[in-house]
């Protein structure tokens, strides 16, 4: 198919447009892009919630490491500040040389730091692997859900993007799942039977031996086998093509439309291209080069980054990670004093997070990002306070005793699991895929990197708070006002949401664009460009 790539394009972009009926598993090469871009959120997953399970074995083999707390916490949250300088320089190379090429150089750290990590001789050099997997993990949460928001058909670009999260939350249950395997007694007999070797003698440092040579100790095969996805998504990318909407910024029109033919037929192929010449008209004759400063010089661009690092930070400040991070802790507050039922419960809450994540890749493309968050933020307030209540009640002892005779505790102990079940069941299907959706499509083009940077660090920023702040407030104020603080906090998301962020479903990047203009102008002024000067 011919098409005029030099068309001026139409200016009425929130006008009716052709229709657009694709399903969401209509299109199989749209699903394997979704897929192999998806593994970057596996690794993200998978990294978040094995380390927890992992340092206990890395203090039983580093003496330095168990009687050190700070060098427990640097190795933790190592990963956590080379995912905030990934991500803030990952906007940057995803606008500079591409998706594909900033995919494939977060596998390479990936897989590097996991090489690092699992040859590992000493705590210090455990940490530069944690740093090296950490920047991998930065780079790919800026790019996966932009790679698979530039490639999506509008109406299920949501669901798509929202599996990228899914692949996150799929990643989180499978190292729990690792965790849960790890610690049960025959940890040895589970480590063999995957070499298919006969028992091996322990040695002084928690290693095994066969003669003189070393098999490694249980938390390498945890750390080292992140590597494994890392490869198997650089080989995927190699043959992949680059985001066609980048293609075309750059004006390599003919490969980008190339991508294109690919995805839409020819009707609605004219009409795509047509709406990404009329975008890119007004980048292409602007003598502005994109910069971090126009971020906060135009109007329309500081809206939209508002709504969208808003949303990272409520993200994380609602208490998700910390529910990841802690849910062995919180289950054992709640009264469940052994690991393996703590760990055990804590798999069926990251069970839980994935399955209402596709419930969220339902309903996303459906109900919209701006009414299933508000939905979300609602029954995440609910279930906080049913949370902070239930440690409310079991810390006032002497009340309970009175009252149920010692079967109060045991009661509240489920109660603050039922709560805790009740929070994940609100916050995945809504707060948890709703900002990455958000943030891949709701800035231009040329600044799709930098700003998608910028809020990913923001929400990088935030979950490192959290995780270092949340037992410590807990120890200061007690369980149950810390989740009432934390219901606090969703009721002022609930209010952001309502107030600044719109309606994107359905959406095509350019009537987002055209959107963030009427809110900056109004709709019926004369609206400058993006790129544009500011006032």
């Amino acid at each position: 198919m011919t098409i005029d790539m030099s068309m001026p394009g139409s200016s009425g972009l929130l006008d009716a447009v052709g229709k657009r009926d694709m399903k969401f598993f209509s299109n199989s090469y749209v699903l394997a892009l979704t897929g192999a871009a998806g593994i970057g959120g596996f690794l993200f997953g998978y990294d978040t919630g094995v380390i927890s399970g992992a340092l206990l074995y890395i203090r039983d083999e580093f003496p330095a490491v168990r009687d050190n707390y700070f060098l427990q916490e640097t190795i933790v949250s190592m990963a956590l500040v080379g995912a905030m300088l990934g991500a803030a320089g990952g906007g940057w190379i995803n606008d500079a040389y591409g998706r594909k090429k900033s995919t494939l150089l977060a596998d390479m750290l990936f897989a590097l730091g996991s090489f690092v990590m699992c040859a590992a001789g000493s705590p210090y050099i455990l940490i530069l692997g944690r740093l090296l997997v950490g920047l991998g993990v930065g780079i790919a949460s800026v790019t996966a859900p932009v790679y698979i928001a530039e490639a999506a058909p509008s109406e299920i670009r949501g669901g798509l993007v929202s599996t990228n999260v899914l692949m996150i939350t799929g990643g989180q249950f499978f190292s729990y799942l690792i965790n849960l395997g790890f610690t049960e007694v025959n940890r040895v007999t589970l480590l063999l039977s995957m070499n298919k070797t006969p028992p091996l003698p322990a040695s002084s440092n928690g290693c095994y031996q066969r003669g003189v040579v070393r098999v490694p100790g249980t938390w390498r095969w945890m750390l080292g086998v992140a590597a494994v996805p890392a490869i198997i998504q650089f080989v995927l990318m190699i043959f992949l093509p680059e985001s066609p909407r980048w293609l075309y910024w750059k004006d390599e029109k003919a490969k980008a439309i190339a991508v294109l033919e690919k995805i839409y037929d020819s009707d609605r192929l004219e009409e795509e291209v047509e709406l990404l010449a009329s975008s890119s008209m007004h980048e292409f004759q602007s003598d502005n080069t994109a910069s971090y400063l126009d971020i906060f010089k135009s109007k329309e661009l500081r809206l939209a980054f508002f709504a969208g690092a808003g949303l990272q930070a409520f993200q994380q400040f609602t208490g998700i990670n910390t529910v990841m991070y802690y849910s062995p802790t919180i289950v054992q507050m709640a009264g469940f004093s052994s690991n393996r039922l703590a760990l055990l419960l804590s798999l069926i809450v990251a069970a839980m997070n994935a399955a209402g994540t596709i419930v969220g890749i339902y309903l996303i493309d459906r109900c919209g990002r701006r009414r299933l968050a508000l939905t979300s933020l609602a029954g995440v307030v609910i279930s906080l306070v049913i949370l902070a209540l239930a440690f409310t009640l079991q810390s006032s002892s002497s009340l309970c005793m009175s009252a149920f005779s010692g079967s109060c505790q045991g009661i509240l102990g489920w109660f603050a699991v039922a709560g805790l079940a009740l929070y994940i069941a609100f916050f995945s299907p809504g707060m948890g895929p709703v900002p990455w959706a958000v943030n891949s499509e709701i800035y231009p083009e040329a600044y799709r990197g930098m700003c998608g940077g910028m809020s990913a660090t923001v929400n990088w920023v935030s979950n490192l708070i959290v995780a270092q702040t949340f037992l410590s407030i807990v120890g200061l104020v007690g369980t149950g006002p810390t989740f009432l603080i934390v219901a606090g906090i969703a009721v002022l998301a609930f209010i952001f949401v309502a107030l600044y962020v719109p309606e994107t479903k359905g959406l095509s990047f350019e009537q987002v664009e055209q959107l963030w203009k009427e809110r900056a102008w109004g709709s019926h002024s004369n609206c400058q460009s993006l790129l544009g000067a500011a006032p």
